[in-house]
């Protein structure tokens, strides 16, 4: 099983650089995309959605942000029908921003998540937290189902020195603030242990890797690979055993974030 995911920082801004041209030859089970930046209906023709946004042999499915056009939104395109797709959470304020659907598959949920980034200022910064403290007990829950879950997305968050280029100098910006960093680790089991919570793929497969998914567009960011990893898939122990590789795609460029590409010794749905 393949399961990609990618901050496309627009649906169709990415398509036009070329993203489902390169989709189509990954061979990939699933597609976890955030930051759609359109409403499904901008995207459809008179037969349903425009091929440009459907590569053949894809369900698709969306959850546009309500509270304004051309903001956030997630997607989830799959091989397979799922037996079931989610896309609230129960609290308003966060899903009609367009920052959660979930699709299952058997005794497996893939989901596309795009945590809330608090980058333009205390009130949004103020918003995540909000975010993050009402979300514990959800993913706490999750955790203890007994379902395997495979949480894709853009989290907004570095976990270590690791994750960033320069850590010293962002402890006090969003992302890499002390209390998101604890958030985020509490929730995840050391990379090569054996604790009961939610297991970051990339660094179960890669505990000294220092690779990121997202270049800011201020300055040479992206040339001289002043980077953040803050996009994930965290899945649950039981599937820790399952992962086989893992790979960020640097290039070629669709946005500013990099698709992340986790291979699993396993079937869609078992």
């Amino acid at each position: 099983m393949r399961i990609i995911s990618f901050n496309a920082n627009g649906i169709r801004s990415a398509a036009r650089k070329g993203f489902f041209d390169w989709f189509r030859d990954q061979g990939a089970d699933v597609l976890c995309m955030q930051e759609t930046k359109a409403q499904e209906h901008q995207l459809t023709g008179p037969d349903g959605l425009d091929p440009a946004f459907l590569p053949a042999g894809y369900h698709a499915f969306f959850r546009d942000a309500t509270t304004k056009k051309g903001y956030s939104g997630v997607a989830i395109y799959s091989r397979r029908e799922p037996d079931e797709v989610r896309t609230a959470l129960g609290w308003d304020a966060f899903d009609e921003e367009g920052r959660y659907i979930e699709a299952r598959f058997g005794n497996l949920s893939v989901v596309s998540f795009y945590i809330p980034s608090g980058s333009s200022g205390e009130l949004r910064q103020g918003y995540k937290f909000e975010v993050m403290d009402w979300l514990k007990p959800i993913l706490d829950e999750w955790l203890a189902s007994g379902r395997d879950y495979v949480l894709c997305g853009d989290w907004n968050i570095v976990r270590s020195a690791m994750d960033i280029c320069n850590w010293k100098s962002n402890q006090k910006n969003s992302g890499c603030t002390p209390p998101e960093r604890d958030w985020l680790n509490a929730l995840c089991g050391e990379p090569g242990g054996s604790a009961e919570g939610w297991q970051d793929a990339y660094r179960r497969l890669n505990p000294d890797g220092q690779d990121y998914t997202w270049w800011s567009n201020r300055g040479a960011a992206y040339a001289k690979n002043v980077g953040w990893r803050i996009d994930y898939q965290l899945v649950t122990p039981a599937l820790a055993s399952r992962l086989r590789s893992c790979a960020i795609a640097r290039e070629p460029r669709f946005s500013d974030h990099a698709p992340f590409t986790v291979d699993f010794d396993m079937d869609l749905g078992g």
